[in-house]
């Protein structure tokens, strides 16, 4: 009990100490910083939100948010950027390192921030609105791009930056250098890297929805916010082959425990998977139409399972599989006509699409062949059993009340219909069958031939 007591007292030492000092830290002066280099989707505007509501709970005196997109969703960048407008702790968006883009989604990032900022070498704008990794039709095109530039002209006022500039982002996918966006007065600043950044931002004045502050960073900390373990996984989960992947796996898995049930195993991993690849849909632009087409591609090999050799089922089968798959995070752009620079594909790979497809066609074919063999065999035995009810046969052993008996030119299990022992030798009459096992009775005593 007394050693007991003691690991409790260290451990509850530990822990209060584990805390004051993530207390410590937190307290001390720095500057939060966030790193976002991939297309922006649903995991990203979740990670940038809880980044800001974290550096506000740590007393950070400004968030930097490093970044390098293509672009992304629309609706993603639209929460993103309603936090960075709504942000307690100064947002300074910083598109670097050397090299980086702030493209599509990204200039309206960045055009948000209360601090914009670049590197050399980079670049900022392209911010048309696409399709999922395609151009729009041409009236679609022009009512997104007024609703983006709309959207992009309350920024720049609310930021104080140059509207029509970063209009021409949307109407003509205009570009920036960074020297460049800074003589337009799209960005405040360009700064070599973070240290350089954070120097020129010492004693700023950065006006929050609270009110104005100056920034006080000399010899503050850069502390990073890195994603944690189930944000990471759910930005994997975001990619748009990993999230048809699992979809795919989960579909064919139940699809196996439906043809052959009982095995448990497949529906399990069904289940998990499907579970996993709804998630991951959650975080991206699905088309329900195409999800639709590949659960009624199951239900046709399904029934190609069913009713084996007719063909016209699987074949359908996989035409539906097809264009769900093409049609579940992709567009109607063939693969040869070049994508838009800029603009993130959230299409599935087209060789992906094909190798599941094909797998799954051979599934069917394979579980439809043996399924077929299975059903000829019983029906053979059911004939074959069939053939020999009414006919007298000779109990091979005896028969209390289960042996064999000798018919037709084979020995058949079979077990006395009313219960009472059949010496060997007897005659016996087969009632009936039950599969492949026999019901007789004691024959009569008549004169006739029986095949021994």
């Amino acid at each position: 009990m007394v050693i007991r007591r003691v690991v409790a007292v260290v451990l509850l030492a530990l822990g209060l100490g584990g805390a004051v000092v993530s207390q410590g830290l937190a307290a001390e002066p720095h500057v939060a910083l966030i790193e976002l280099d991939d297309a922006i989707d649903g995991s990203s505007a979740r990670f940038v939100k809880r980044a800001i509501n974290q550096a506000t709970e740590d007393g950070a005196r400004a968030l930097i948010i490093r970044l390098n997109t293509p672009g992304g969703i629309l609706d993603s960048t639209r929460e993103i950027v309603e936090a960075i407008l709504n942000s307690e702790t100064p947002v300074v968006v910083f598109v670097a390192p050397e090299g980086a883009h702030a493209a599509s989604a990204g200039t309206f990032l960045t055009a948000a921030a209360h601090v914009a900022a670049m590197a050399p070498v980079t670049n900022i704008g392209a911010a048309s609105p696409v399709g999922l990794g395609e151009d729009l039709p041409e009236t679609l095109e022009r009512k997104a791009s007024q609703d983006a530039a709309a959207f992009l002209r309350e920024i720049a006022g609310e930021r104080g930056r140059n509207a029509e500039v970063l209009e021409s982002t949307v109407f003509n996918a205009a570009a920036y250098s960074a020297t460049e966006a800074l003589d337009k007065d799209i960005v405040d600043l360009v700064a070599d890297d973070v240290s350089d950044l954070v120097e020129q931002l010492d004693g700023m004045a950065v006006e929050l929805r609270s009110g104005n502050v100056t920034l006080d960073l000399e010899g503050v900390q850069v502390r990073e916010i890195e994603r944690t373990l189930l944000e990471s996984f759910l930005g994997f989960l975001a990619d748009p082959n990993v999230a048809f992947a699992l979809v795919s796996l989960g579909l064919i898995a139940l699809l196996i425990e439906f043809i052959l049930p009982g095995l448990w195993g497949p529906g399990i991993l069904g289940v998990i998977a499907l579970a996993l690849g709804f998630v991951a849909l959650g975080d991206l632009p699905v088309n329900w139409v195409g999800a639709g087409l590949m659960v009624f591609a199951m239900a046709l090999f399904y029934l190609e399972a069913q009713a084996p050799g007719i063909g016209i089922f699987g074949v359908s089968g996989v035409i539906a599989f097809l264009a769900g798959g093409f049609l579940l995070l992709g567009g109607i752009t063939p693969p040869e006509i070049p994508q838009p620079p800029g603009a993130p594909s959230f299409r599935v790979n087209y060789f992906l699409l094909a190798g599941i497809a094909a797998g799954i066609a051979a599934i069917v074919l394979f579980v439809a062949r043996d399924l077929a063999k299975a059903r000829k065999l019983a029906s053979e035995d059911r004939g074959t059993t069939l053939s020999v009810v009414g006919q007298i046969a000779v109990a091979a052993t005896a028969l209390s009340p289960r042996g064999t008996v000798h018919v037709g030119g084979e020995d058949w299990t079979a077990v006395s219909d009313s219960g009472e022992p059949i010496d060997k030798g007897e005659r016996v009459i087969v009632s009936e069958s039950e599969g492949l096992t026999l019901r007789v009775f004691k024959s009569p005593d008549v004169d006739m031939d029986v095949e021994a």
